[in-house]
């Protein structure tokens, strides 16, 4: 999926462990083959193709699903969170160093949104053609929550999931001790800004630090306003607790979407949250919390971009 991903099972024995993560990792590759925009021969580019034309297709249940929720993201976010946003990647290469043209962007952003296309399940329509959809802020949490199902079916009572900072856990450690979670500081790689002990719970972070182009020391992180065609400003990361991982994951998202009116819009959402935004100001209900404070006789929260 084009991250570290990590797998933690406690099993009886080694041949059920190894049973399990091959499950989970089969799993895994059969989601990337079919929703990856890098790989032609996805569902997803198949999708795509039919887009480019102005077509319209008939979707199985999987995908039907993951369309309904992101048509609940599109209008809880009030048209932030867009799955054909990323089209933009056409005009924003992080890896050059250099900011888009503006015209280049401007051309993009008539291609942009879920209400131009006609979704009624299971049919997916493109009135007009150019219009591309991605499933990049979705699928790689659902594949997290998947992962966690499939070791429970399987009998496993204790284990981690880490999708390149996705996090699902089912359980605490065999001892008993809760899992540490560090959350990454933005400005600092490889340092936590925030520590807390998880006992279960899913943990999804978004933030401008991971690609992102550093001009006059102003970081265009890769978080694009669908708007604007630009980067948001405001947060610098968010991190966002659930049961589940795809909605701590879209929660973040949104939030780092919303600019000034995220932590508000985090507060009324009423999950565990931690935020930075790009002064280095702290807050959120998870900042609140201490290491202390938490007990395995209830849910245990935290937030993740590395664990420790």
């Amino acid at each position: 999926m084009g991250t570290p991903c990590d797998i933690q099972v406690y099993a009886k024995t080694q041949d059920k462990a190894e049973q399990v993560i091959g499950l989970i990792i089969a799993d895994l590759q059969r989601l990337e083959a079919r929703y990856s925009r890098y790989r032609s021969d996805s569902f997803l580019s198949a999708i795509n193709r039919v887009a480019m034309t102005g077509g319209h297709i008939t979707v199985d249940k999987e995908t039907t699903e993951l369309l309904n929720y992101a048509a609940t993201c599109y209008a809880q976010s009030d048209g932030l969170f867009d799955i054909t946003s990323g089209i933009l990647r056409q005009a924003w290469d992080f890896k050059s160093g250099k900011l888009p043209n503006e015209e280049q962007v401007q051309a993009l952003l008539g291609k942009i949104g879920w209400e131009k296309l006609h979704w009624k399940p299971p049919v997916l329509e493109f009135p007009f053609p150019g219009i591309e959809i991605d499933f990049g802020g979705i699928v790689k949490e659902y594949a997290a929550d998947r992962a966690v199902s499939l070791g429970l079916q399987a009998g496993i009572c204790h284990g981690l999931v880490n999708l390149g900072g996705d996090i699902k856990i089912v359980g605490p450690r065999p001892d008993g001790d809760l899992w540490r979670i560090g959350i990454r500081h933005p400005d600092h790689k490889g340092v936590a800004i925030e520590m807390l002990q998880l006992y279960e719970g899913a943990i999804a972070s978004s933030g401008d630090y991971e690609r992102c182009i550093v001009l006059e020391d102003i970081r265009y992180g890769h978080v694009l306003n669908p708007k604007t065609g630009w980067p948001v400003r405001h947060l610098a990361s968010v991190t966002v607790v659930s049961d589940w991982c795809v909605v701590a994951g879209s929660a973040s998202t949104i939030a780092m979407l919303k600019e000034t009116e995220g932590q508000v819009w985090l507060q009324n959402l009423d999950l565990p949250h931690f935020w930075v935004d790009i002064q280095g100001k702290t807050g959120g209900s998870l900042g609140r919390l201490s290491v202390e404070s938490l007990s395995t006789t209830e849910t245990q929260y935290s937030v993740a971009a590395a664990i420790l």
